[in-house]
């Protein structure tokens, strides 16, 4: 390419095109690629460090969800139960989990998107292993199947993921960020929003697959988001400083609204449906976003032969189809509760959620404007 004069408008192009040239490599095809050998090792050593982050992360995420729980069931058993924050063992399950997702964060930097998303799956196949030890769960043969079938499917990921070696910086980031991809990309998906949004507020449409599809929208700006702000601080560690240049704090903006954003539709959609509902579609829909939102912002697929494409979605299906056997019918805990849950007495309806406050005066009778109440008052000023 011949070299542009200092200046000229298609300077700063140019020389993302040469920069992205430099690191933006494939392993060579050969009998070493796409099996555990020598070959591969040597090729994919900065990869492995971001699987071994994003594993451990989950697995401590895995923890922390379980000593949290462990915690408030502690308070619920007490006579007198304090408030959960103020509990030092909830708050060392707080602590844990920030641990588990600043591995996650980091790893985004050492490895690309549609290699890291996927591994999901071990944050929830390890917390059903983990209550099992921890809080005496059952282990049910579905359970084992699961986790059998989510190791194997991360083994494909980590495998036939792309092989792709690239380190960006905040021009690479510009480059994408204005790729003609990206623009439909982004144009397409906040169509979409915005339809699901008119059609869940102004609607009243909460049904599970638009609320977790809002998500998942959310949830492929926070992966480019955050793959950009780790690759720039770890370009920055190792090589140039990238953190003055506008563009990471355009990312680092992005980040934290879709994350804040993302939160609180799910947190919608814990409270309308069982968690065993959530979880596994909330995955599903998460991950399918995040390898659509690498594909196509960070091109991660590109120049990968069919072969491995197909093995790599064999691979997810397999994760997936674990993480829906792990919390499928899985019990859920009840805690000792304050009140009489009418709903529960066989052949009773259930006149109201909670039980009233025995000070007051219609403790113990049904409610205003009864049938029963009216006739049964009838009834006695008539003897």
């Amino acid at each position: 390419m011949a070299a542009l004069a200092p200046g000229a408008p298609g300077d700063a192009a140019s020389a993302a095109l040469d920069e992205l040239s430099r690191n933006f490599t494939y392993g060579a095809l050969g009998s070493g690629n796409g099996s555990l050998s020598g070959a591969w090792y040597r090729r994919n050593q900065i990869h492995l460090l971001g699987v071994l982050l994003s594993i451990l992360g989950n697995l401590v995420i895995s923890i922390s969800l379980n000593i949290q729980k462990y915690s408030h069931l502690q308070l619920a058993h007490q006579e007198h139960p304090r408030p959960y924050f103020k509990s030092m063992l909830w708050w060392a399950g707080v602590v844990l989990m920030a641990v588990g997702e600043t591995g996650n964060f980091a790893a985004y930097g050492f490895a690309p998107i549609t290699l890291i998303a996927p591994l999901g799956c071990m944050s929830v196949t390890g917390s059903a292993f983990i209550s099992v030890l921890f809080l005496k769960e059952n282990l049910r043969a579905s359970d084992l199947l699961g986790m059998t079938l989510a190791f194997a499917g991360t083994y494909l990921l980590v495998n036939f993921a792309p092989n792709i070696t690239q380190a960006l910086s905040a021009r690479t980031v510009q480059y994408y960020f204005v790729g003609w991809q990206f623009l439909i990309y982004v144009i397409l998906e906040i169509l979409i929003f915005c339809i699901l949004l008119y059609f869940h507020k102004r609607k009243g449409m909460k049904h599970i697959v638009i609320l977790l599809t809002l998500v998942a929208l959310l949830a492929s700006l926070t992966v480019i988001s955050v793959k950009a702000v780790s690759g720039m601080i770890t370009f920055s560690v190792t090589d140039k400083m990238q953190l003055t240049y506008p563009i990471f704090y355009v990312m680092f903006i992005v980040m934290i609204a879709s994350c804040v954003f993302q939160v609180k539709f799910l947190n919608q959609a814990m409270k309308l449906y069982n968690t065993t509902t959530v979880v596994p579609v909330n995955h599903i829909f998460f991950t399918t976003s995040a390898i659509i939102a690498g594909i196509i912002f960070y091109q991660e697929f590109l120049g990968a032969a069919f072969l491995t494409i197909f093995i790599y979605l064999f691979g997810c299906f397999l994760s997936f189809l674990g993480v829906f056997l792990v919390t499928r019918n899985r019990e859920k805990e009840h805690l000792p509760q304050s009140y009489i849950d009418f709903g529960n007495i066989p052949g009773k309806q259930m006149l109201d959620k909670i039980q009233p406050d025995s000070n007051g005066l219609s403790y113990g009778t049904l409610p205003d404007g009864s049938d029963s109440t009216k006739s049964q008052s009838g009834e006695k000023k008539e003897v």
